[in-house]
């Protein structure tokens, strides 16, 4: 072991001699990786010694669970003590907060909250020097917030503090805090340590641009073409196609060739076939394959057969475009007989939902990682990866593989060919990859290492110019959040944005990465939904309640915590709020944060666009004893009410109007006063009915107004509120089960009692905060109760069906019959007796959709004579038949 003198010295002068510090540690770190252990911890990630090191950056940040944590929270962190003054209400102000914010976009990951959606947060939460904990830190955003609390310009903390003043609100406490991050998987934490672990910012874009320098030089020669007058080009990419068969003549058909309008630059839907001249369309074709032998495998392997099509280059600056000639064409064949680089991972492909469940890799001719990448691409991203580990500077070195692996996803097959973008022909062909799956095109983009990354590397350097991160002040791991490996009451906040049912398949996605830096992530403990790992909401709500259990271990008493949600399902709604209440938390309240600019699924999808933003705290520790004295009385009881009510907003005002804090309702007081002693075990002293007869008798001590109730010293200033403002909100309806649900959903869209038409995803920030479901009740999804109850407009918005309009009443009986229709596809059987109308419509419904298959299967069960008799059903079937062949 390393003599402790020389580590304190390293540490003290960590700032000055960071490699030094590393060097120190590197030796530690891999003293511990040697032990059976420390390796078989839960969550620990799949990966050798080497490359967990080689990644690593200790003490700042391992690959793996950090051994440090316990000694930076033990130097930077303030011991816990139950007589220091603290107390906070809930940041109750909803937050919206774009994405364009440079830093912010230095780096992707599939999800992300902007840190200048955090740093408020952290300013209401915590004082200068505080520790901030992320244990789903993913790409780091929390630390880069705590560190923003310091550096922040100060055009930015005036624009904060005129909002302040503007609402009323104290001046937030400039000044830096501190932050321990962690997230299961290393592509993850790779990335939060770049944002935060400062670096020579000059020195990385000099380095950067040397890289692009040598990479040319070394493989330029595979990126030029020859120009109609002689002249050479510079390829910035080239375009390959999926071949396909023709159907009628058994002939090969080049999709973009024949399908690709070259005036519109758009892809046409039907198109004759180049040998016979039938009319096709790309579901009517098969794809066409071929075999060959896979050094790297050992074995034959069979890929999709494809052909380049079009090249786009440069001559003197002016951008053209040509079909690929002989020269090209021989350019390439040379390039497919290289060697692979051993840079390039040839790991196979686990099974897992993201390539196999959700879309079949091997159909896509991919098996191993090495297959996501045309030979070209294969030699220009292992020339990269090689030259990057070169850099004999271990910050410099780490910010060029943040870099280079940025191109990994946009320079293999998944990057797809996009020639039309906001309505112009052309158009960036830069990392055009689906976000959040896997898939592969018919048209395929294949990009020059300098036409991907000579824009991102001027970005990457302009967006650290201002050196938002210090020494010392991060410190991140790699592994599970149900193991930290810090000491009790230790951390003075957290802000966490975890995985949410089954939104985002995180360890599959991060595979693609994590197999080029050799270490992968763990998936076992990782909290989703997910049933290639057989996973249901069950198991997603258990492995979050030991994630917030080991949050709430850590997290000083009487100290806050802040969720992010974002999830469309009342089911996992319900669950992350169990898990955190069986963690001991207790929920105080719900707001939004509107990050602005919608993910993919929330652009394509009905997902709801905002995230629900939950308050929750761990009891102080002076109430904690005295209710285990009390607990199962009645004096418990209004000793948790007491200590509650303190926690809650007073008062929160938005757009001139006061709201009704939700939480000071008695009904929900009710709740969280029976969560709370039922999640201790603890006897609940007093049923609904008590509990509100009591509570007016004991007006002097919880008055209430508005329908809320407060302590006596938290009314005055509710009531200058009140008298200020002029105007309440009216009393929010909660939502237990379905007939409450349809009242609360009437009251929103009815114009004649103050609401209007909304769309999907304006309702169910809202939906969500008031539903407080029974535990027997089996409440259907908001979007089945609007389909069953509500109509919608040409805009998507939802309305509350007139009685009056013939229309209105057609299209709410038309709902009707399509769910007795559904229910009749789901069955199985003939039908004997069923609704013919229902049959009639749901018919009609699924040909508009060009769900032909549907109609023939249900068809099938009906008995000959009515399908023979009715001529609408007969009509329908016979062109459904005809449509599947």
């Amino acid at each position: 072991m390393l003599d402790q003198a020389r580590l304190a010295t390293t540490v003290a002068e960590g700032a000055s001699d960071h490699d030094a510090a590393h060097e120190t540690y590197g030796v530690r770190l891999r003293d511990y990786l040697q032990d059976p252990a420390f390796r078989s911890s839960e969550g620990f990630p799949v990966g050798d010694n080497e490359a967990i090191l080689t990644l690593s950056d200790p003490p700042a940040y391992t690959a793996c669970p950090n051994p440090f944590l316990a000694d930076f929270v033990a130097r930077y962190g303030k011991p816990y003590d139950p007589d220091q003054p603290y107390h906070r209400e809930p940041f109750a102000v909803d937050v919206s907060v774009g994405k364009t914010d440079a830093l912010y976009r230095a780096h992707s990951y599939h999800t992300k909250v902007p840190h200048l959606a955090i740093v408020p947060s952290i300013l209401h939460y915590t004082e200068p020097g505080d520790v901030v904990l992320d244990g789903f830190a993913g790409s780091g955003m929390t630390g880069v917030a705590a560190q923003w609390c310091g550096t922040a310009p100060g055009s930015y903390r005036r624009t904060l503090e005129a909002t302040y003043a503007a609402e009323g609100r104290s001046l937030p406490r400039w000044g830096a805090r501190r932050a321990v991050l962690n997230d299961l998987s290393p592509a993850a934490t790779f990335i939060a340590a770049n944002y935060n672990i400062p670096f020579d910012v000059d020195a990385f874009a000099a380095a950067a641009r040397t890289l692009l320098h040598e990479v040319e030089r070394e493989l330029g020669w595979m990126y030029e073409t020859r120009h109609n007058d002689g002249r050479t080009g510079r390829i910035e990419y080239t375009v390959w196609s999926q071949l396909y068969a023709c159907p009628h003549c058994g002939n090969d058909v080049v999709f973009l060739e024949e399908a690709l309008d070259v005036d519109t630059k758009r892809v046409r839907e039907d198109f004759p076939c180049p040998s016979c001249g039938a009319m096709l369309t790309k579901r009517r074709m098969e794809r066409q394959y071929e075999t060959a032998y896979d050094r790297a495998v050992g074995d034959t392997v069979r890929t999709p057969k494809r052909k380049p099509v079009l090249i786009q280059y440069t001559v003197g600056g002016t951008r053209f475009e040509k079909a690929p000639d002989e020269q090209d064409l021989a350019t390439l064949e040379r390039i497919a007989v290289l060697p692979l680089p051993p840079e390039v991972p040839t790991v196979q492909l686990p099974y897992m939902h993201m390539t196999h469940e959700r879309a079949r890799m091997d159909n896509a001719g991919v098996t191993h990682v090495h297959h996501f990448f045309l030979p070209r691409a294969a030699q220009a991203l292992g020339t990269l990866w090689r030259k990057a580990n070169e850099h004999p500077d271990l910050r410099i070195r780490h910010m060029l593989l943040f870099a280079v692996e940025q191109a990994i996803w946009g320079m293999s097959v998944l990057n797809r060919y996009q020639p039309i973008q906001q309505g112009r022909p052309g158009g960036s062909q830069v990392n055009r990859q689906m976000t959040g799956v896997y898939y592969v095109s018919s048209q395929i983009s294949e990009v020059s290492p300098s036409y991907n990354l000579r824009l991102k590397l001027d970005r990457l350097a302009a967006s650290f110019a201002h050196n938002h991160s210090r020494e010392g002040q991060t410190a991140i791991s790699t592994g599970t959040c149900a193991q930290l490996a810090m000491p009790d009451d230790c951390i003075d906040y957290v802000f966490t944005d975890p995985p949410f049912g089954e939104n985002i398949y995180y360890a599959d996605l991060n595979f693609l990465v994590e197999s080029w830096h050799g270490v992968v992530t763990d998936a076992a403990p990782e909290a989703i939904v997910d049933r290639a790992k057989r996973k249901g909401l069950h198991e997603y709500q258990e492995l979050m309640r030991h994630c917030f259990a080991e949050y709430h271990r850590v997290l000083k008493p009487g100290r806050w915590m802040t969720v992010v949600f974002h999830n469309s399902s009342n089911a996992v709604w319900n669950a992350i709020q169990e898990a955190m209440l069986s963690a001991g938390f207790v929920v105080a309240d719900v707001r939004s944060m509107d990050k602005q600019q919608g993910s993919y699924r929330q652009v394509t999808s009905t997902a709801v666009k905002l995230d629900l933003v939950i308050s929750a705290y761990k009891p102080g520790a002076g109430f904690a004893r005295r209710f285990g004295l009390e607990a199962g009385t009645e004096k418990g009881a209004w000793d948790f009410l007491r200590q509650h009510l303190d926690q809650l907003p007073r008062l929160v005002e938005k757009k001139g109007v006061l709201e009704i804090v939700a939480e000071r309702q008695p009904s929900v007081l009710f709740d969280r006063m029976v969560a709370f002693h039922v999640q201790r075990g603890t006897t609940v002293p007093l049923s609904n009915a008590a509990f509100r007869a009591r509570l007016r008798e004991m007006g002097d001590t919880f008055v209430e107004r508005d329908g809320m109730i407060f302590l006596p010293d938290q009314l005055p200033d509710y009531e200058r509120a009140k008298l200020r403002v002029g105007q309440v909100a009216q009393l929010s309806l909660f939502v237990s089960d379905e007939k409450s649900s349809i009242q609360w959903l009437r009251q929103q869209l009815d114009p004649t009692v103050g609401g209007q038409p909304r769309t999907y995803q304006d309702i169910l920030p809202a939906f969500l905060q008031q539903l407080r479901q029974a535990r027997h009740e089996a409440l259907p999804e908001l979007g089945e109760i609007l389909e069953q109850n509500f109509l919608r407009d040409p805009q998507g918005r939802w309305y509350v069906p007139d009685p009056n309009k013939a229309e209105d009443l057609e299209q709410v009986r038309r709902n009707a019959l399509l769910r007795e229709f559904a229910g009749y596809l789901n069955g199985r059987g003939r039908l004997r007796t069923f609704r013919t109308e229902a049959v009639r419509a749901g018919f009609a419904d699924r040909y508009r959709a060009g769900d032909y298959a549907a109609i023939v299967a249900l068809a099938e069960r009906l008995p000959e004579a009515v399908l023979q008799e009715d001529p609408d059903l007969l009509m329908y079937y016979d062109n459904a038949s005809l449509r599947t062949g």
